[in-house]
């Protein structure tokens, strides 16, 4: 019965989350990453610290990871991501979330995810389309407030800085073992055929006019951040 109820579980996350998208749906969803950025980084004790944005490697963000559950549980999402480059934040790559978990889980949430990937291993994991968080890619809860702990185990620790927002009530939130990998349906919709994760990461692709509210809004974290620390 509880391996029936996780199958239940991950078939109709798979069914929400990846039917094919058109270049509207995915420029939409560019922009609703873009305001959970913005959203986040309004509430200042609660924000990225400025330490932490100016330390990223890449940003990547979920708006409405869905989690649910009965003991299983299980969750997926699509994603946003943009990485530094020499000439500032790459065009944006798209990514799928997916995986599960155990534990005593009632319910069904949207999640709001932002992932901060910190050192070059984390950002080669994503240029690479494809990696476990917890195997491949260790994670870790970001610092949250005006400023990050003096010390540097946020630095140390992780790979992947995750933040999250949630819209219900839901318990045990991990991200152990949950798969990341490239979203091909949507590069292929804002891209075109035949143009990869790291093409677009690494600054040879430019950013189409769909990716403006999604990199304004993390070219403006920072000042966000700097601004709550005045």
């Amino acid at each position: 019965m509880k391996k029936m109820m996780f199958l239940i579980a991950m078939a109709g996350l798979a069914s929400m989350c990846w039917a094919d998208q058109s270049k509207d749906q995915v420029d939409d969803r560019m922009t609703q990453a873009g305001d959970v950025l913005r959203q986040i980084m309004a509430t200042p004790d609660k924000g990225i610290p400025q330490e932490v944005l100016d330390h990223a490697k890449c940003i990547a963000v979920v708006p409405h990871l869905v989690k649910g559950g009965f003991v299983f549980g299980a969750e997926g999402g699509r994603g946003v991501a943009t990485c530094r480059t020499d000439h500032g934040w790459s065009a944006p790559a798209f990514f799928d979330v997916e995986g599960g978990s155990w534990g005593l889980q009632i319910g069904v949430e949207g999640i709001d995810l932002v992932m901060i990937i910190q050192n070059d291993k984390g950002m080669q994991d994503l240029l690479h389309s494809k990696f476990q968080i917890g195997g491949d890619a260790s994670a870790a809860a970001g610092p949250v407030g005006r400023h990050a702990s003096a010390d540097t185990d946020w630095k140390m620790n992780a790979e992947i800085l995750t933040y999250s927002r949630a819209k219900g009530i839901f318990a045990g939130l991990t991200l152990n073992g949950a798969a990341v990998h490239r979203d091909d349906d949507a590069m292929r919709a804002v891209y075109g055929p035949g143009v990869g994760t790291n093409a677009v990461l690494s600054g040879q692709v430019p950013p189409t006019p769909g990716a403006d509210a999604f990199l304004s809004a993390v070219h403006s974290a920072r000042e966000q951040a700097r601004a709550a620390q005045d």
